[in-house]
């Protein structure tokens, strides 16, 4: 029982001098990624480095002893830092301190509400969080970033928004301030990232870069320049201080809150199934995961950090390291405590246009060009929803473009269980096969006197009047001739009372105009409402049957059911 809550026992059991090595190698080295990110990602988030160091240590200690996942490399992320700047800033603090302060209680709420989902086994909330929606936020949040990051490549100053036109406009407006030093620094390290990427992917590329920006300006003097630096960065470990509650009103960072929280798990949990595919000696626990990055963030709130999540890039680098455990997220933590113990002031003299640099590259790998074309290709319903989602975020924000994205995709799944799939079907030639007639237009036979249709779906209150719609367009098609209507019932595994009532009414409707009507294949739960409902006497006990094939045999012949298709065909719960 304590193993599901703190998973670090079921394995550290078994922990050996290999698993440690494999560890360590990975750990240091997500360690080595994680120093620059840090930083890289605490300016997304508005705030100052350090913070994103902050947040690369308590965070990943508590999630190698809570989390279920093995490889994932939790910290602070990319998309998770913009939605803390477009929130917080929406707020208009008086101060810096303020900023932070708010952040800081931010994390604790976006904790506490991840670790609630996570008590109450809330996870399946994340379903909402469709992969339509997900990519068409993400390749639009990509850009938002990189946008923003253009004021440290081109060192000037404008506001940061999350409104794409607000940005342009800033950059525009800006130009005539550029630092043409500046710029020369942040497209040497984006044109160094690109290319060095391009021959391995094990070379630490942006600590290389890091430190090639700290040389460059250590021994051309780029500060004399007007390059912006980092400057100093606070020595030592976070000291432990609980958020203040009273710099921003919970009721205003709670809607901030709840997006944040929701789409840092979605993000972490796809990435941990993502990995878990590949190492099947493990399980993952959707539900433990929320407990254990609402874990991390509360905790990590008391340390002076920012919110994290899972990194995509990261965890790549951590598996394909040789990650075998959380052991791997304590080595990084160790890695990250001893830079913020002795090397932070060596970054005193890091331009800020490298680490714009990082980001931009690093977010425009997130835009994703390939999945809104496999749709645009198969599912254009479905490629609508990531464009509307898309645009809604550049245009109009990113809390707004998620929550509106996550509407427009619920939207849809209405009116998809709305407008089910049905299907008239006819019998295969030769066969006792009954066909969808479009799909078999040529093989079928479709009897003059007789219509079949098949609804692929429950019949509930949402699409009962569509239901009655198609079916009297069928009727009026067949015209005079038609004496029989068989609904093939396989595929409903619901009838709501608003459903039971529609189709009574159409039953004694039919039955008035002289037309029989028979129910085929009805399951279990289908005949137990049968008969809780009524409708069995309305319909007619004789008139249900197993297969299509036997009520086309009675409407031709007469031919009755045997006493096991009776049975078969009428059984319910009692």
């Amino acid at each position: 029982m304590l193993a599901r809550y703190f998973p670090i026992i079921s394995w550290i059991k078994s922990y050996n001098r290999s698993t440690f090595l494999s560890d360590l190698s990975a750990g240091t080295t997500l360690g080595v990624m994680l120093v620059p990110q840090g930083m890289a990602y605490a300016m997304i988030a508005g705030l100052p480095p350090i913070y994103g160091l902050y947040a690369a240590l308590i965070p990943q200690l508590v999630y190698a002893i809570t989390g279920t996942s093995r490889q994932l490399a939790v910290g602070p992320v990319a998309m998770d830092s913009l939605l803390v700047a477009t929130g917080i800033g929406a707020l208009h603090l008086a101060s810096i301190e303020d900023y932070i302060s708010a952040v800081l209680f931010l994390t604790l709420v976006v904790g506490g509400i991840q670790l609630l989902l996570g008590i109450f086994r809330m996870g399946f909330f994340v379903n909402f969080l469709s992969k339509p929606v997900i990519s068409g936020f993400t390749s639009a949040a990509a850009i938002l970033i990189g946008l923003g990051q253009l004021k440290h490549i081109l060192g000037t100053q404008f506001s940061q928004s999350s409104k794409v036109h607000e940005l342009l406009q800033g950059v525009f407006d800006s130009f005539g301030n550029i630092n043409a030093f500046t710029l020369l620094v942040g497209l040497i390290a984006i044109a160094m990232i690109l290319i060095l990427g391009k021959l391995s992917k094990r070379i630490p590329i942006a600590l290389l870069v890091v430190v090639l920006g700290i040389l460059g300006v250590t021994l051309f003097d780029l500060g004399d320049f007007g390059v912006p630096l980092v400057g100093e960065i606070p020595k030592g470990l976070p000291m432990f201080q609980l958020p203040n509650f009273q710099v921003v009103e919970f009721g205003k960072l709670l809607p901030i809150a709840i997006t944040v929280a929701l789409y840092g798990f979605t993000e972490a949990i796809s990435i941990a199934k993502t990995v878990e595919e590949r190492h099947p000696e493990y399980e993952l626990d959707a539900n433990q995961e929320l407990r254990a990055l609402g874990l991390s963030n509360l905790l990590g709130s008391f340390f002076q950090s920012i919110p994290v999540s899972g990194s995509f890039s990261r965890t790549a680098v951590n598996d394909q390291a040789g990650a075998k455990t959380g052991m791997s997220l304590v080595f990084s933590g160790l890695f990250i405590a001893g830079t913020l113990l002795f090397l932070t002031p060596l970054f005193y003299n890091l331009p800020t246009a490298v680490l714009g640099a990082i980001i931009m590259v690093s977010v425009f790998g997130l835009i994703d060009f390939k999945y809104p074309l496999t749709l645009w290709r198969h599912r254009k319903d479905e490629f609508l929803l990531l464009l509307a989602t898309f645009v809604l975020t550049l245009f109009m924000g990113l809390i707004e473009g998620i929550l509106l994205g996550v509407l427009l995709s619920l939207f849809l799944l209405v009116y998809r269980i709305s407008h089910p799939h049905v299907a008239i079907l006819g019998r295969v030639k030769n066969t006792d096969y009954f066909k969808n007639i479009d799909r078999f237009s040529e093989e079928t036979e479709v009897d003059a006197d007789k219509l079949i249709l098949r609804f692929d779906a429950q019949l509930y209150f949402g699409n009962k009047d569509y239901f009655k719609r198609e079916l009297y367009k069928q009727v009026r098609l067949k015209g005079n001739r038609l004496q029989y209507v068989i609904l093939n019932a396989e595929a409903i595994n619901y009838i709501d009372s608003s459903g039971a009532v529609m189709l009574e009414r159409v039953v004694k409707d039919l039955q008035a105009k002289g037309i029989q009507f028979f129910i085929t294949g009805a399951i279990g739960p289908t005949r137990d409402i049968f008969n809780s409902s009524g409708l069995i006497d309305i319909v007619g006990k004789e008139n249900l049957f197993v297969k299509t094939l036997e009520a086309v045999e009675f409407c031709t012949n007469q031919k009755k059911r045997s006493s096991i298709q009776e049975k078969i065909s009428l059984q319910a719960k009692t």
